[in-house]
Protein backbone atom coordinates (compact mmCIF):
# COMPACT_ATOMS: atom_id res chain seq x y z
CA UNK A 1 0.00 0.00 0.00
CA UNK A 2 2.93 2.33 0.72
CA UNK A 3 4.13 1.98 -2.87
CA UNK A 4 0.65 2.83 -4.18
CA UNK A 5 0.37 5.93 -2.00
CA UNK A 6 3.87 7.09 -2.94
CA UNK A 7 3.21 6.83 -6.68
CA UNK A 8 -0.50 7.76 -6.79
CA UNK A 9 -1.05 10.12 -3.85
CA UNK A 10 -1.63 13.17 -6.06
CA UNK A 11 -4.18 11.32 -8.17
CA UNK A 12 -5.91 9.97 -5.08
CA UNK A 13 -5.93 13.41 -3.46
CA UNK A 14 -7.47 14.88 -6.59
CA UNK A 15 -10.17 12.21 -6.49
CA UNK A 16 -10.77 12.99 -2.82
CA UNK A 17 -11.49 16.60 -3.73
CA UNK A 18 -13.82 15.51 -6.52
CA UNK A 19 -15.72 13.20 -4.17
CA UNK A 20 -15.87 15.99 -1.62
CA UNK A 21 -17.61 18.20 -4.18
CA UNK A 22 -19.91 15.43 -5.36
CA UNK A 23 -20.78 14.35 -1.83
CA UNK A 24 -21.67 17.85 -0.68
CA UNK A 25 -23.81 18.68 -3.71
CA UNK A 26 -25.90 15.53 -3.32
CA UNK A 27 -26.78 16.24 0.31
CA UNK A 28 -26.85 20.03 0.05
CA UNK A 29 -29.39 20.04 -2.77
CA UNK A 30 -31.74 17.88 -0.74
CA UNK A 31 -31.62 20.41 2.11
CA UNK A 32 -31.59 23.53 -0.08
CA UNK A 33 -34.48 22.24 -2.18
CA UNK A 34 -36.70 22.24 0.89
CA UNK A 35 -35.68 25.82 1.71
CA UNK A 36 -36.56 26.81 -1.86
CA UNK A 37 -40.01 25.23 -1.48
CA UNK A 38 -39.46 22.26 -3.79
CA UNK A 39 -41.68 19.25 -3.06
CA UNK A 40 -40.37 15.74 -2.43
CA UNK A 41 -41.69 14.78 -5.86
CA UNK A 42 -39.76 17.57 -7.55
CA UNK A 43 -36.61 16.66 -5.64
CA UNK A 44 -36.96 13.03 -6.71
CA UNK A 45 -36.90 14.15 -10.36
CA UNK A 46 -33.87 16.34 -9.69
CA UNK A 47 -32.01 13.53 -7.90
CA UNK A 48 -32.90 11.03 -10.61
CA UNK A 49 -31.45 13.41 -13.21
CA UNK A 50 -27.92 12.75 -11.91
CA UNK A 51 -28.24 9.06 -12.74
CA UNK A 52 -29.68 9.82 -16.18
CA UNK A 53 -26.60 11.86 -16.94
CA UNK A 54 -24.30 9.29 -15.36
CA UNK A 55 -25.74 6.46 -17.45
CA UNK A 56 -25.37 8.37 -20.72
CA UNK A 57 -21.91 9.56 -19.68
CA UNK A 58 -20.71 6.01 -19.07
CA UNK A 59 -21.76 5.15 -22.64
CA UNK A 60 -20.40 8.26 -24.37
CA UNK A 61 -17.25 9.05 -22.37
CA UNK A 62 -15.14 6.36 -24.08
CA UNK A 63 -15.94 7.86 -27.51
CA UNK A 64 -15.09 11.37 -26.29
CA UNK A 65 -11.77 10.17 -24.91
CA UNK A 66 -10.84 8.41 -28.12
CA UNK A 67 -11.66 11.55 -30.15
CA UNK A 68 -9.91 14.26 -28.12
CA UNK A 69 -7.87 12.51 -25.42
CA UNK A 70 -7.90 12.09 -21.65
CA UNK A 71 -6.53 15.49 -20.67
CA UNK A 72 -8.98 17.56 -22.68
CA UNK A 73 -11.97 15.45 -21.64
CA UNK A 74 -11.02 15.61 -17.97
CA UNK A 75 -10.38 19.37 -17.98
CA UNK A 76 -13.56 20.16 -19.91
CA UNK A 77 -15.85 17.95 -17.82
CA UNK A 78 -14.40 19.09 -14.50
CA UNK A 79 -14.82 22.73 -15.61
CA UNK A 80 -18.48 22.09 -16.39
CA UNK A 81 -18.96 20.55 -12.94
CA UNK A 82 -17.29 23.50 -11.22
CA UNK A 83 -19.55 25.94 -13.06
CA UNK A 84 -22.69 23.90 -12.44
CA UNK A 85 -22.08 23.83 -8.68
CA UNK A 86 -22.16 27.65 -8.63
CA UNK A 87 -25.24 27.83 -10.85
CA UNK A 88 -27.26 25.74 -8.38
CA UNK A 89 -27.20 28.63 -5.93
CA UNK A 90 -27.53 31.34 -8.57
CA UNK A 91 -30.54 29.74 -10.32
CA UNK A 92 -32.75 28.00 -7.72
CA UNK A 93 -35.31 26.65 -10.18
CA UNK A 94 -36.54 23.05 -10.41
CA UNK A 95 -36.09 22.81 -14.18
CA UNK A 96 -32.66 24.40 -14.09
CA UNK A 97 -31.57 22.09 -11.28
CA UNK A 98 -32.81 19.08 -13.25
CA UNK A 99 -30.69 20.05 -16.25
CA UNK A 100 -27.69 20.85 -14.08
CA UNK A 101 -27.95 17.46 -12.36
CA UNK A 102 -28.02 15.72 -15.75
CA UNK A 103 -24.91 17.70 -16.71
CA UNK A 104 -23.12 16.95 -13.42
CA UNK A 105 -23.94 13.24 -13.63
CA UNK A 106 -22.71 13.08 -17.21
CA UNK A 107 -19.50 14.92 -16.35
CA UNK A 108 -18.69 12.88 -13.26
CA UNK A 109 -19.13 9.68 -15.24
CA UNK A 110 -16.51 10.84 -17.73
CA UNK A 111 -14.24 12.15 -14.98
CA UNK A 112 -14.28 8.75 -13.26
CA UNK A 113 -13.39 7.02 -16.53
CA UNK A 114 -10.35 9.28 -17.01
CA UNK A 115 -9.14 9.16 -13.40
CA UNK A 116 -9.60 5.40 -13.10
CA UNK A 117 -7.77 4.85 -16.39
CA UNK A 118 -4.82 6.84 -15.07
CA UNK A 119 -4.88 5.01 -11.74
CA UNK A 120 -4.88 1.67 -13.52
CA UNK A 121 -2.07 2.75 -15.82
CA UNK A 122 0.08 3.87 -12.88
CA UNK A 123 -0.33 0.48 -11.18
CA UNK A 124 1.51 -2.76 -11.77
CA UNK A 125 0.00 -6.25 -11.68
CA UNK A 126 1.33 -6.59 -8.14
CA UNK A 127 -0.15 -3.29 -6.88
CA UNK A 128 -3.41 -3.12 -8.85
CA UNK A 129 -5.49 -4.65 -6.07
CA UNK A 130 -4.03 -2.26 -3.51
CA UNK A 131 -4.66 0.68 -5.86
CA UNK A 132 -8.31 -0.29 -6.20
CA UNK A 133 -8.65 -0.59 -2.43
CA UNK A 134 -7.04 2.81 -1.92
CA UNK A 135 -9.32 4.32 -4.54
CA UNK A 136 -12.41 2.88 -2.85
CA UNK A 137 -11.32 4.17 0.54
CA UNK A 138 -10.63 7.65 -0.88
CA UNK A 139 -14.08 7.74 -2.47
CA UNK A 140 -15.76 6.83 0.80
CA UNK A 141 -13.63 9.27 2.79
CA UNK A 142 -14.50 12.07 0.37
CA UNK A 143 -18.23 11.47 0.71
CA UNK A 144 -18.07 11.16 4.51
CA UNK A 145 -15.93 14.31 4.83
CA UNK A 146 -18.44 16.10 2.59
CA UNK A 147 -21.17 15.58 5.17
CA UNK A 148 -18.97 17.04 7.89
CA UNK A 149 -18.30 20.09 5.68
CA UNK A 150 -22.01 20.92 5.58
CA UNK A 151 -21.85 22.19 9.16
CA UNK A 152 -19.41 25.03 8.40
CA UNK A 153 -21.64 27.43 6.47
CA UNK A 154 -25.26 28.41 6.00
CA UNK A 155 -27.01 25.95 3.68
CA UNK A 156 -29.24 28.80 2.54
CA UNK A 157 -26.35 30.89 1.23
CA UNK A 158 -23.68 30.71 -1.47
CA UNK A 159 -20.63 29.74 0.60
CA UNK A 160 -20.99 25.95 0.46
CA UNK A 161 -21.57 26.02 -3.28
CA UNK A 162 -18.46 28.17 -3.71
CA UNK A 163 -16.38 25.84 -1.51
CA UNK A 164 -17.28 22.71 -3.47
CA UNK A 165 -16.77 24.52 -6.78
CA UNK A 166 -13.28 25.52 -5.61
CA UNK A 167 -12.60 21.94 -4.41
CA UNK A 168 -13.50 20.54 -7.82
CA UNK A 169 -11.38 23.20 -9.56
CA UNK A 170 -8.40 22.44 -7.31
CA UNK A 171 -8.72 18.73 -8.06
CA UNK A 172 -7.52 19.41 -11.63
CA UNK A 173 -3.99 20.31 -10.57
CA UNK A 174 -2.80 17.18 -8.75
CA UNK A 175 -4.38 14.91 -11.34
CA UNK A 176 -3.23 16.73 -14.49
CA UNK A 177 0.25 17.56 -13.20
CA UNK A 178 1.07 14.16 -11.75
CA UNK A 179 0.12 11.72 -14.51
CA UNK A 180 1.90 11.62 -17.82
CA UNK A 181 1.58 10.41 -20.47
CA UNK A 182 -2.13 9.75 -20.83
CA UNK A 183 -2.88 6.02 -20.84
CA UNK A 184 -4.21 4.04 -23.75
CA UNK A 185 -7.96 3.63 -23.41
CA UNK A 186 -10.25 0.84 -24.41
CA UNK A 187 -13.27 -0.85 -22.92
CA UNK A 188 -14.87 -4.12 -23.81
CA UNK A 189 -18.16 -4.25 -25.69
CA UNK A 190 -20.88 -5.22 -23.20
CA UNK A 191 -22.46 -8.66 -23.25
CA UNK A 192 -26.09 -8.68 -24.43
CA UNK A 193 -28.60 -8.35 -21.60
CA UNK A 194 -30.34 -11.56 -22.63
CA UNK A 195 -27.09 -13.52 -22.56
CA UNK A 196 -26.19 -11.92 -19.24
CA UNK A 197 -29.56 -12.89 -17.73
CA UNK A 198 -29.21 -16.48 -18.95
CA UNK A 199 -25.75 -16.62 -17.40
CA UNK A 200 -26.73 -15.14 -14.04
CA UNK A 201 -30.40 -14.29 -13.36
CA UNK A 202 -29.59 -13.31 -9.78
CA UNK A 203 -26.78 -11.04 -10.93
CA UNK A 204 -29.10 -9.18 -13.30
CA UNK A 205 -32.15 -8.92 -11.02
CA UNK A 206 -30.07 -8.13 -7.94
CA UNK A 207 -28.07 -5.44 -9.72
CA UNK A 208 -31.25 -3.78 -11.03
CA UNK A 209 -32.83 -3.73 -7.57
CA UNK A 210 -29.57 -2.50 -6.04
CA UNK A 211 -29.55 0.43 -8.49
CA UNK A 212 -32.86 1.55 -7.01
CA UNK A 213 -31.57 1.09 -3.46
CA UNK A 214 -28.30 2.89 -3.96
CA UNK A 215 -29.84 5.81 -5.85
CA UNK A 216 -32.32 6.34 -3.02
CA UNK A 217 -29.53 6.32 -0.44
CA UNK A 218 -27.25 8.53 -2.51
CA UNK A 219 -29.91 10.97 -3.72
CA UNK A 220 -32.89 11.00 -1.38
CA UNK A 221 -31.48 10.58 2.13
CA UNK A 222 -31.08 14.30 2.71
CA UNK A 223 -34.57 14.90 1.27
CA UNK A 224 -35.91 12.43 3.84
CA UNK A 225 -34.01 14.27 6.58
CA UNK A 226 -35.47 17.64 5.65
CA UNK A 227 -38.98 16.18 5.40
CA UNK A 228 -38.53 14.79 8.93
CA UNK A 229 -37.39 18.17 10.24
CA UNK A 230 -33.81 17.16 11.06
CA UNK A 231 -31.19 19.84 11.58
CA UNK A 232 -28.29 20.20 9.15
CA UNK A 233 -25.96 18.60 11.71
CA UNK A 234 -28.27 15.61 12.15
CA UNK A 235 -28.64 15.17 8.39
CA UNK A 236 -24.88 15.27 7.89
CA UNK A 237 -24.38 12.53 10.49
CA UNK A 238 -27.31 10.54 9.12
CA UNK A 239 -25.96 10.56 5.56
CA UNK A 240 -22.35 10.08 6.63
CA UNK A 241 -23.06 7.00 8.76
CA UNK A 242 -24.48 5.20 5.73
CA UNK A 243 -21.14 5.45 3.94
CA UNK A 244 -19.15 4.67 7.08
CA UNK A 245 -21.11 1.42 7.31
CA UNK A 246 -20.34 0.65 3.68
CA UNK A 247 -16.64 1.35 4.15
CA UNK A 248 -16.24 -0.72 7.33
CA UNK A 249 -18.29 -3.76 6.25
CA UNK A 250 -17.05 -3.97 2.65
CA UNK A 251 -14.01 -6.10 3.42
CA UNK A 252 -15.50 -8.46 6.07
CA UNK A 253 -18.38 -9.25 3.71
CA UNK A 254 -15.92 -9.79 0.87
CA UNK A 255 -13.78 -12.11 2.99
CA UNK A 256 -16.80 -14.22 3.94
CA UNK A 257 -18.10 -14.29 0.35
CA UNK A 258 -14.95 -16.05 -0.89
CA UNK A 259 -15.56 -18.88 1.57
CA UNK A 260 -19.22 -19.83 1.09
CA UNK A 261 -22.14 -19.99 -1.34
CA UNK A 262 -22.53 -16.31 -2.21
CA UNK A 263 -26.30 -16.69 -2.62
CA UNK A 264 -26.63 -17.58 1.08
CA UNK A 265 -24.64 -14.50 2.01
CA UNK A 266 -26.78 -12.33 -0.28
CA UNK A 267 -29.91 -13.78 1.35
CA UNK A 268 -28.56 -13.11 4.83
CA UNK A 269 -27.28 -9.56 4.43
CA UNK A 270 -30.25 -8.30 2.41
CA UNK A 271 -32.68 -9.82 4.92
CA UNK A 272 -30.80 -8.18 7.81
CA UNK A 273 -30.77 -4.91 5.87
CA UNK A 274 -34.52 -5.19 5.29
CA UNK A 275 -35.10 -5.75 9.02
CA UNK A 276 -32.98 -2.67 9.77
CA UNK A 277 -35.19 -0.67 7.41
CA UNK A 278 -38.33 -1.87 9.20
CA UNK A 279 -36.81 -0.93 12.55
CA UNK A 280 -35.88 2.50 11.19
CA UNK A 281 -39.44 2.94 9.90
CA UNK A 282 -40.98 2.09 13.28
CA UNK A 283 -38.42 4.07 15.32
CA UNK A 284 -37.87 7.07 13.04
CA UNK A 285 -38.27 9.51 15.93
CA UNK A 286 -35.32 7.97 17.81
CA UNK A 287 -32.17 9.38 16.21
CA UNK A 288 -29.84 6.85 17.87
CA UNK A 289 -31.83 3.88 16.55
CA UNK A 290 -32.05 5.57 13.16
CA UNK A 291 -28.28 5.97 12.97
CA UNK A 292 -27.62 2.36 13.97
CA UNK A 293 -30.07 1.15 11.33
CA UNK A 294 -28.51 3.46 8.73
CA UNK A 295 -25.08 2.02 9.49
CA UNK A 296 -26.42 -1.48 8.85
CA UNK A 297 -28.29 -0.46 5.69
CA UNK A 298 -25.22 1.24 4.26
CA UNK A 299 -23.05 -1.68 5.32
CA UNK A 300 -25.31 -4.03 3.36
CA UNK A 301 -26.06 -1.91 0.28
CA UNK A 302 -22.55 -0.74 -0.60
CA UNK A 303 -20.80 -4.17 -0.63
CA UNK A 304 -23.76 -5.79 -2.40
CA UNK A 305 -22.66 -4.48 -5.80
CA UNK A 306 -19.27 -6.17 -5.54
CA UNK A 307 -20.91 -9.31 -4.18
CA UNK A 308 -23.32 -9.56 -7.12
CA UNK A 309 -20.48 -8.89 -9.53
CA UNK A 310 -18.39 -11.67 -7.98
CA UNK A 311 -21.35 -14.05 -8.03
CA UNK A 312 -21.92 -13.37 -11.73
CA UNK A 313 -18.24 -14.02 -12.41
CA UNK A 314 -18.60 -17.46 -10.84
CA UNK A 315 -20.49 -18.58 -13.96
CA UNK A 316 -18.32 -16.84 -16.56
CA UNK A 317 -15.13 -17.71 -18.36
CA UNK A 318 -12.29 -15.28 -17.76
CA UNK A 319 -12.65 -13.84 -21.28
CA UNK A 320 -16.31 -12.92 -20.68
CA UNK A 321 -16.00 -11.17 -17.30
CA UNK A 322 -15.18 -7.71 -18.63
CA UNK A 323 -18.02 -7.86 -21.16
CA UNK A 324 -20.48 -8.88 -18.44
CA UNK A 325 -19.44 -5.97 -16.24
CA UNK A 326 -20.58 -3.49 -18.92
CA UNK A 327 -24.04 -5.05 -18.98
CA UNK A 328 -24.33 -4.99 -15.20
CA UNK A 329 -23.33 -1.31 -15.11
CA UNK A 330 -26.11 -0.51 -17.59
CA UNK A 331 -28.69 -2.51 -15.61
CA UNK A 332 -27.61 -0.82 -12.38
CA UNK A 333 -27.97 2.57 -14.09
CA UNK A 334 -31.54 1.87 -15.19
CA UNK A 335 -32.46 0.88 -11.62
CA UNK A 336 -30.75 4.00 -10.30
CA UNK A 337 -32.80 6.29 -12.54
CA UNK A 338 -36.05 4.73 -11.35
CA UNK A 339 -35.10 4.67 -7.65
CA UNK A 340 -35.50 8.35 -6.67
CA UNK A 341 -38.67 8.66 -8.76
CA UNK A 342 -40.40 5.79 -6.96
CA UNK A 343 -39.26 6.76 -3.48
CA UNK A 344 -40.20 10.40 -4.13
CA UNK A 345 -43.71 9.33 -5.15
CA UNK A 346 -44.01 7.13 -2.05
CA UNK A 347 -42.87 9.93 0.25
CA UNK A 348 -45.44 12.25 -1.30
CA UNK A 349 -48.25 9.70 -0.99
CA UNK A 350 -47.48 7.98 2.32
CA UNK A 351 -45.17 10.32 4.19
CA UNK A 352 -41.38 10.60 4.53
CA UNK A 353 -40.98 7.36 6.53
CA UNK A 354 -41.94 5.37 3.43
CA UNK A 355 -38.34 6.08 2.37
CA UNK A 356 -37.33 3.13 4.54
CA UNK A 357 -40.25 1.00 3.42
CA UNK A 358 -39.13 1.42 -0.18
CA UNK A 359 -35.60 0.26 0.61
CA UNK A 360 -36.95 -2.59 2.76
CA UNK A 361 -39.11 -3.87 -0.10
CA UNK A 362 -36.18 -3.92 -2.53
CA UNK A 363 -33.88 -5.63 -0.02
CA UNK A 364 -36.49 -8.27 0.82
CA UNK A 365 -37.17 -8.82 -2.89
CA UNK A 366 -33.45 -9.37 -3.45
CA UNK A 367 -33.31 -11.78 -0.53
CA UNK A 368 -36.40 -13.68 -1.74
CA UNK A 369 -35.12 -13.98 -5.29
CA UNK A 370 -31.71 -15.17 -4.11
CA UNK A 371 -33.50 -17.78 -1.97
CA UNK A 372 -35.52 -18.88 -5.01
CA UNK A 373 -32.36 -19.19 -7.10
CA UNK A 374 -30.82 -21.61 -4.60
CA UNK A 375 -33.37 -24.19 -5.82
CA UNK A 376 -32.74 -23.55 -9.50
CA UNK A 377 -29.03 -24.23 -9.82
CA UNK A 378 -26.30 -25.81 -7.76
CA UNK A 379 -23.69 -23.42 -6.45
CA UNK A 380 -20.16 -23.79 -7.78
CA UNK A 381 -17.63 -25.14 -5.32
CA UNK A 382 -15.80 -22.51 -3.29
CA UNK A 383 -12.54 -23.53 -4.96
CA UNK A 384 -13.97 -22.69 -8.40
CA UNK A 385 -15.42 -19.28 -7.57
CA UNK A 386 -13.93 -15.93 -8.60
CA UNK A 387 -12.43 -13.75 -5.89
CA UNK A 388 -14.36 -10.80 -4.47
CA UNK A 389 -13.01 -7.37 -5.44
CA UNK A 390 -14.51 -4.23 -3.84
CA UNK A 391 -16.01 -1.74 -6.29
CA UNK A 392 -18.16 1.29 -5.54
CA UNK A 393 -21.63 1.24 -7.14
CA UNK A 394 -20.87 4.46 -9.07
CA UNK A 395 -17.61 3.10 -10.50
CA UNK A 396 -17.03 3.57 -14.22
CA UNK A 397 -16.59 0.66 -16.64
CA UNK A 398 -12.83 1.12 -16.28
CA UNK A 399 -12.76 0.45 -12.53
CA UNK A 400 -15.10 -2.51 -12.86
CA UNK A 401 -13.05 -4.05 -15.65
CA UNK A 402 -9.85 -3.49 -13.67
CA UNK A 403 -11.46 -5.23 -10.71
CA UNK A 404 -12.40 -8.09 -13.01
CA UNK A 405 -8.85 -8.34 -14.32
CA UNK A 406 -7.46 -8.33 -10.79
CA UNK A 407 -9.93 -11.04 -9.81
CA UNK A 408 -8.74 -13.17 -12.72
CA UNK A 409 -5.09 -12.58 -11.87
CA UNK A 410 -5.70 -13.49 -8.23
CA UNK A 411 -7.50 -16.67 -9.21
CA UNK A 412 -4.75 -17.70 -11.65
CA UNK A 413 -2.08 -17.08 -9.02
CA UNK A 414 -3.93 -19.26 -6.52
CA UNK A 415 -4.28 -22.02 -9.12
CA UNK A 416 -0.55 -21.82 -9.87
CA UNK A 417 0.29 -22.04 -6.17
CA UNK A 418 -1.97 -25.08 -5.74
CA UNK A 419 -0.38 -26.80 -8.73
CA UNK A 420 3.10 -26.09 -7.37
CA UNK A 421 2.15 -27.43 -3.94
CA UNK A 422 0.46 -30.54 -5.38
CA UNK A 423 2.32 -31.58 -8.53
CA UNK A 424 0.70 -34.45 -10.40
Amino acid sequence: MGYVLKNSWALLFGMFLLMLGNGVQGTLLGIRGSLEGFSAGSMSLIMSAYFIGFLFGSRLAPTMIRNVGHVRVFAALASFVSAALILYAALPNEYVWFLLRVLVGFCFSGIYVVAESWLNDSSTNETRGQALSAYLIVQMMGIVAAQWLLNFADVGGFILFIIISVAVSLSFAPILLSVSPAPMFQTTKPMSLRQLYVTSPLGVVGTFLLGGIFAALFGMTSVYGTEKGMSVGEISVFVGIIYVGGMLLQYPIGWVSDRMDRRLLIIAITFVGGLACILAFTSASNLTVLLVCSFIIGGVANPLYSLLLAYTNDFLDHDDMAAASGGLIFINGIGAIAGPLVVGWMMGMFGPDSFFLYIAVLLFLTSAYAFYRTFQRQAPSVEDTASYQPVFATASPVAVEVAQEWSIETELELEAEEEAANPS
